[in-house]
């Protein structure tokens, strides 16, 4: 495939549609309301129709709302609705507030107040508020509250992680990945009201994680922190694939933040923003691309050297998008480059053949690993939404 096709509005639309293909129909719950998320990603085979969570929902909905934007087909628009109905009457909790972490049908199994489940949910409200649906947009400024008011530490201009179910106990850890995605859905949450209080808070947390913390690190983003956000080298050192905090540095971070703060730069006058995005990007090429095989290493340890060499997907979406990005705010050829290169190593690699739905990961040396247990979180979030920039951008 060359390049120029991967640039086109009408494939990057159609990778969409065939994407949300792979889950819907089979994704709606006809039982308990909300979305099914466990599904084989080779047959699509449904192994677990019963767990819910919060993040797998928010990102169904941002989904199906980013589809209809796009002008996708007609059933994008109620599949969207129903996904947000579940998370404010179902995954919300009425007692306590806040939202619930997983599900079991509709009973809670795991009711900890999540910033990273939270951050989800401003996102998905985000993209439902911008196709019209009237909840998402009476309800998206109450979860902004919420997160200020029970997240939101002023003295760092970062959030905190973990509350329990009652908001009376926190966890001393802290880490950026929830702070990234929060950054993510206030940068949404600006795009969809033009309301500059989201602008000033993804500012703040972008300023915070990628200069200030990475001073000392040489420009480089750790994932873990203490409760006073101090460099955390320690935590999960013996955990390295732990599903949401990992050991070790994360190619696939430096480049996500890389995306985001090109996308900040659309908004916001700040000249540090372009500059401090192409050293992230540099910095998850040098120290994350395979160059023989192609491909992100999982992470990197604190020499530079890989740690976990399997390949995860979402790495080489959010480079797809950041090299997105990148080519429209500076116009370098070398973006459109690497692009087409992330691209033609995904399409080889990580999309299965027919369905078009992207493996979770593979080997070092390229092979799917089969994904057939456990609960999911990625219903095709990060190749979508590297899909809906490249329109974006392109256009």
């Amino acid at each position: 495939m060359t390049g120029n096709q991967y640039r086109d509005d009408d494939w990057l639309k159609n990778e969409v549609e065939r994407l949300l293909e792979f889950y819907y129909p089979n994704c709606l719950d006809d039982v308990h309301g909300g979305y099914i998320a466990q599904f084989d990603e080779a047959s699509g085979e449904c192994y677990d129709p019963d767990s819910k969570h919060l993040v797998a929902t928010a990102r169904f909905v941002t989904n199906f709302a980013v589809a209809d934007q796009l002008g996708g087909p007609e059933w994008c628009r109620p599949a969207a609705e129903r996904g947000v109905d579940f998370l404010l009457d179902v995954h919300r909790d009425s007692e306590h507030g806040g939202f619930h972490w997983l599900l079991d049908g509709t009973e809670p199994v795991d009711s900890r107040r999540v910033c990273y489940g939270h951050a989800f949910v401003l996102l998905a409200l985000s993209r439902a508020a911008e196709i019209g649906i009237g909840r998402a947009q009476s309800d998206l400024g109450s979860v902004l509250d919420l997160i200020d008011e029970r997240f939101w530490e002023a003295d760092y201009g970062l959030c905190a992680s973990e509350y329990d179910r009652e908001w009376t106990s926190t966890d001393s850890y802290r880490g950026q990945n929830a702070n990234m995605h929060t950054c993510e859905a206030m940068i949404a949450a600006y795009e969809a009201t033009s309301d500059t209080r989201y602008l000033d808070r993804a500012m703040t947390i972008a300023d915070s994680l990628t200069r200030d913390l990475t001073a000392e690190t040489d420009g480089l983003i750790w994932e873990h922190y203490t409760a006073n956000w101090e460099h955390d080298f320690e935590y999960n050192r013996d955990d390295p694939t732990h599903t949401f905090r990992p050991w070790g540095y994360q190619p696939g971070h430096q480049i996500e933040w890389a995306k985001l703060l090109a996308i900040l730069d659309r908004h916001a006058d700040a000249s540090w923003l372009v500059p401090r995005a192409e050293e992230l990007f540099d910095a998850a090429i040098e120290y994350g691309w395979d160059d023989n095989r192609g491909g992100f290493y999982y992470s990197f340890d604190l020499d530079g050297e890989p740690l976990v060499t399997d390949k995860y997907s979402w790495e080489v979406a959010e480079a797809i998008g950041a090299a997105t990005v990148l080519a429209g705010r500076t116009d370098r050829d070398r973006y459109l480059e690497w692009y087409d290169r992330f691209w033609d190593y995904a399409d080889e690699y990580m999309i299965a053949p027919g369905a078009r739905n992207w493996y979770t990961k593979v080997t070092e040396t390229n092979e799917p690993v089969p994904t057939t247990q456990g609960v999911a979180v990625e219903p095709g979030y990060h190749p979508i939404g590297v899909c809906f920039e490249g329109v974006r951008s392109f256009s």
